[in-house]
Order: C-alpha cells, then sequence, then structure tokens
C-alpha cells in the first residue's frame, strides 16, 4: 500500500492557480549563477467562486513520521501565533536535508520571531517567512531547491494539507529553471490539496497539530489569487525540538 505521501491525489485546483501564489518578488536578488527571472504572470481566475472552506471534506496527511530512516527522532517545531494559537510540525531531513537545516539555523537564530503569514488564500495555503512582509524579502541568501525537477529525486512528500514547503520565485515560462534555486526564508503551509506543486518546490515537513489554526489563517483571503489577510496574523515565535541531534547550517548560494 502506498503511504500518504506516495498517493496520487486528485488535482480538482487549477494548475494555473499555484504559480503565481508561491513565488515572491525576490529574497534580495539571485543567485549569482543566474539572471534575475520576470515575475510570474497572474493566472486568470475561474468563473466559479471559491467556496466557503469545509475542513470535513479537505484530505489530510495521518500520522506523519516521528523517526528518520536510520530510526533517529526526525525534529519538530513549534509555531506559536500571537494569539496563542499553536501549530506543531515534524521535518523531515531524510527528504530535503538542506532544506530542513536551513528552516531550523533560521528558527535558532529567531529570524522568524514577530513576522507574519503575509500571504494567505483560503482551499491552498498560507505563506509566510518574509522579513519586509511584501513577498520580496528574504535571509540576504538562496538555497539549491531539493525536488524532482531540479534533479533532487529523493523529495516525494506530497503537497496535501498540512504540508511545509519552501516558497521560491518562478522564472520565466521559457526558463523556468531560473527560479529553481532562489528560496531562502520564506515557506508555505498547505491548507488544501495542492499536489500539483509536486516535484517543483520543496516540502520538508508535515503537521502534527494546527491544521484548524491552518484553515483559519487561510480562510482570511477569499480571492481566488490570495493576497494579505483580513486582520494580521503574527508570529510570536517558532521554536524547535532537535532531540539532542545537531544540525549543521545550510549550504547557501550567493546572491546579486
Amino acid at each position: 500500500m502506498k503511504t500518504p505521501f506516495h498517493r496520487v491525489v486528485s488535482r480538482l485546483l487549477a494548475v494555473t492557480l499555484g504559480a503565481g501564489l508561491l513565488t515572491f518578488a525576490g529574497c534580495g536578488g539571485q543567485p549569482a549563477a543566474t539572471s534575475t527571472p520576470t515575475p510570474t504572470p497572474t493566472p486568470t481566475p475561474p468563473v466559479a467562486s471559491v467556496p466557503p472552506i469545509d475542513t470535513g471534506s479537505v484530505p489530510q496527511i495521518t500520522q506523519p513520521p516521528l523517526n528518520r530512516e536510520d530510526g533517529q527522532p526526525n525534529p519538530q517545531v513549534t509555531i506559536e501565533m500571537e494569539n496563542g494559537q499553536k501549530i506543531v510540525l515534524v521535518l523531515f531531513p531524510d527528504k530535503a536535508p538542506n532544506t530542513v537545516n536551513n528552516f531550523l539555523s533560521l528558527v535558532k537564530d529567531g529570524f522568524y520571531d514577530g513576522l507574519d503569514f503575509h500571504r494567505v488564500a483560503i482551499d491552498f495555503m498560507i505563506q509566510g517567512g518574509d522579513p519586509l512582509g511584501s513577498g520580496s524579502g528574504g535571509p540576504g541568501y538562496a538555497i539549491t531547491g531539493e525536488f524532482a525537477v531540479n534533479g533532487f529525486t529523493d523529495n516525494d512528500i506530497s503537497h496535501l494539507p498540512g504540508v511545509i514547503s519552501m516558497a521560491r520565485q518562478g522564472g520565466t515560462s521559457a526558463q523556468p529553471e531560473l527560479g529553481y534555486n532562489t528560496a531562502g526564508s520564506q515557506f508555505f503551509i498547505c491548507a488544501g490539496d495542492a499536489s500539483f506543486l509536486d516535484g517543483s518546490y520543496a516540502a520538508f515537513g508535515a503537521l502534527l497539530s494546527g491544521l484548524e489554526e491552518v484553515y483559519a489563517i487561510a480562510s482570511l483571503n477569499t480571492e481566488i489569487n490570495g493576497g494579505p489577510p483580513s486582520s494580521p496574523q503574527i508570529i510570536k515565535s517558532i521554536t524547535a525540538d532537535t532531540f539532542d541531534i545537531i544540525y549543521p547550517k545550510p549550504e547557501t548560494l550567493a546572491i546579486s
């Protein structure tokens, strides 16, 4: 039987919906080896309106693996919101090692504390981790995208509800590869079936608890392409429990 991360799930969301939402205008520049991509075109909204969120009908990941393939415990992180609500995730270094190292390093440095979820989309995702709050900020460097179209085939995590993944630039229609290695600090948590992103974005963990809070935040913008939430959604802090396992600093790419 296939695990939740190997399931082929229905692609009910239009493929064009995801491209613009998970890109950002930049993180201080591009990796030195690439040229600056042009912005991703805004998808044309379908005629039908977005239905109200129904948490009872949305597929959820259940029982994400708590241990790595070598038996060691996977790291866990807790996102505490300013309103006291908590989102707890388990990260998968077996699937996206450098992405996990990067996220844990930023968490350890307190990078995310006080930032917000600046872009949300009902039935799709919540996006945060931008120090500028505009979608164009980052940590001052980039990391290699650990996903299939970028030559990294170990990552088979599907973008189902509750999965956390890295936002990145979209490149151009002629050269999408220009955006592959542009992730920095911005991340998103799926609030719907976003499996059309599989293989093109670096998923690296899944929720243990707090999916209702993710749904609630995502519902604060009902536009088809998403946008700022109707009220600020501030991350009070993100903390990590690595179970005494030391994770190294990430391998990074210079940006111009």
